[in-house]
């Protein structure tokens, strides 16, 4: 049977509901493990040969400004992904299961599971038990998880430059996504020399004033409790948080649930991924939020930000194609979730939805200029490892004295060689994140040039949002967006000035 691009859409749009209901299951606790494998031969159509086919010659034939060219190029990005998804489903299976059984031995016996231990360290306010529950967990990964992510990383390289597309693993992600990637690399590169004498002389002082340790002795560990900021957490208690939250939304002038499609998955239940994410089970229909709290500031703005990919995908129209809905350019949904978490960036909203007080704000800005900045070197120099990962020019036994060398530098923070291969999201989602931290900065000045500072409680905004940038679901690529809300391309000066700005506030 000849399949049909409408046959397609339908088929992968069951697809996707399928996988994602599975997901949410297993991922919310409510089952011990996702069941993939099942699922991929289910839908083997939509996945087939035939379907790469298709989809390759459209992308190939049709006008490289085209609508149809930007449609085949989604699909074409969907296709791959997939193709890797199906023949890595065995073991994103087992990694599934492994991450919720999983358990971490203490030196001094204890056992703690997987999916929490994360939690601890950050929570840890003795920096010997942090070192403890660090060593435990690098022990426990580096002998059964990293392992799993080495192969599938192999694994995907070898799947990707298979399918005849761009030729290098790297030139097919280019060529895919519509994302410059080596422009994009070297936009990291000149970000981590302009920022360095800035993070130098934060870096220094937050540590030594903070975990008052050596500033040369800080490790991972360490940067998981001092993001945490537990001095302001009794301003940020657990108990009405979701209840401002949805507050502020209203006021506006939108509706936090999107009139009953987004679902909140906000308690605690054993086996839930201690990891916050977004559930798009059926777009835009139902849409879940799942979040194990953690406590603290940390659960607002995690709140948040699922928040925004929710609300985002419970109000892309209805009656685009699938592709538009479903798929595209993934830094346009990540950038809607910064903007909502970045509210915490924002005083007014601070002074109005949370218990800080006015005293307090300078210093929670700084503490968050601080974690921001952090953040935004990490990922910088995680999208130049992981260039060099897919790149091929070094071998898979020397990447992780590469990860360490990179991430070490960037951050200044000590990492853990046994984390090369775990501290990776698939597909260069890095990219992803980076040109959404660009975005949500565009965005952010356009819309304090059309509603003012306080936007976020302006009842003409909301509507604004919803209408203007979510209901276009992932259509767009975020340099395109940039340029039809604020008429300015994607960079990282917003980012540095708002930093800037952050830092210098107490």
């Amino acid at each position: 049977m000849t399949l049909s691009l409408e046959t397609l859409r339908r088929e992968g749009d069951e697809f996707h509901q399928a996988i994602s209901r599975e997901l949410y299951l297993s991922g919310s606790g409510q089952k011990k493990t996702a069941e993939l494998q099942a699922i991929y031969a289910r839908f083997a159509n939509v996945l087939s040969d035939e379907a790469l086919d298709m989809v390759r010659e459209l992308f190939r034939d049709s006008p490289a400004d085209s609508e149809e060219h930007r449609s085949a190029r989604i699909l074409l990005e969907w296709q791959a992904d997939a193709r890797v998804s199906r023949e890595l489903a065995e073991l994103d299976e087992r990694e599934i299961a492994w991450e919720s059984s999983a358990i971490a031995r203490v030196d001094d016996g204890r056992g703690i599971q997987y999916q929490q231990i994360a939690i601890e360290i950050a929570n840890a306010s003795d920096r010997d038990e942090r070192l403890r529950l660090e060593k435990a967990r690098a022990t426990l990964v580096a002998k059964e998880l990293a392992p799993l992510r080495q192969e599938r990383f192999q694994r995907e390289k070898d799947i990707v430059e298979g399918l005849d597309i761009a030729g290098s693993y790297n030139d097919t992600f280019t060529a895919l996504s519509g994302v410059n990637l080596p422009s994009l690399v070297d936009e990291c590169k000149a970000f981590l020399r302009d920022t360095q004498a800035m993070w130098d002389d934060v870096f220094a002082e937050v540590v030594r004033r903070d975990l008052d340790i050596d500033p040369r002795e800080a490790t991972r560990a360490d940067a998981l409790a001092l993001m945490r900021a537990p001095a302001f957490d009794p301003y940020f208690p657990s108990k009405p948080m979701e209840e401002e939250v949805r507050r502020q939304v209203t006021d506006m002038g939108a509706d936090a649930t999107a009139k009953g499609r987004v679902i909140f998955d906000t308690g605690e239940r054993e086996g839930k991924s201690s990891r916050a994410f977004c559930a798009p089970v059926r777009v835009p229909q139902e849409v879940y939020l799942v979040l194990r709290p953690h406590g603290g500031q940390s659960d607002y703005r995690t709140f948040l930000h699922e928040l925004g990919h929710a609300l985002h995908f419970a109000n892309t129209r209805a009656d685009y194609p699938f592709e538009y809905r479903w798929l595209g350019d993934n830094s346009i949904t990540e950038s809607y979730a910064m903007l909502f978490d970045h509210m915490l960036h924002l005083p007014g909203w601070l002074a109005r939805y949370t218990e800080l007080g006015a005293p307090r704000i300078p210093g929670f800005m700084r503490a968050a200029g601080f974690e921001e900045l952090q953040f935004l070197r990490r990922y910088a120099a995680k999208l130049i490892y992981e260039h060099q990962l897919y790149g091929g020019d070094h071998s898979w036994e020397s990447l992780p004295d590469v990860y360490v060398e990179t991430l070490s530098a960037a951050t200044s923070f000590r990492y853990d060689s046994a984390d090369a291969f775990v501290d990776v999201d698939p597909r260069y989602y890095a990219a992803r994140y980076l040109r959404a931290w660009q975005l949500q900065a565009v965005i952010g000045e356009a819309l304090v040039e059309r509603f003012d500072e306080d936007w976020f409680r302006n009842p003409r905004a909301g509507p604004y949002i919803l209408d203007t940038l979510f209901a276009e679901g992932q259509r767009e690529l975020a340099h395109e967006l940039a340029e039809r809300v604020a008429s300015r391309p994607l960079s990282f000066a917003p980012l540095v000035r708002a930093t800037e700005s952050m830092l210098v506030s107490a």
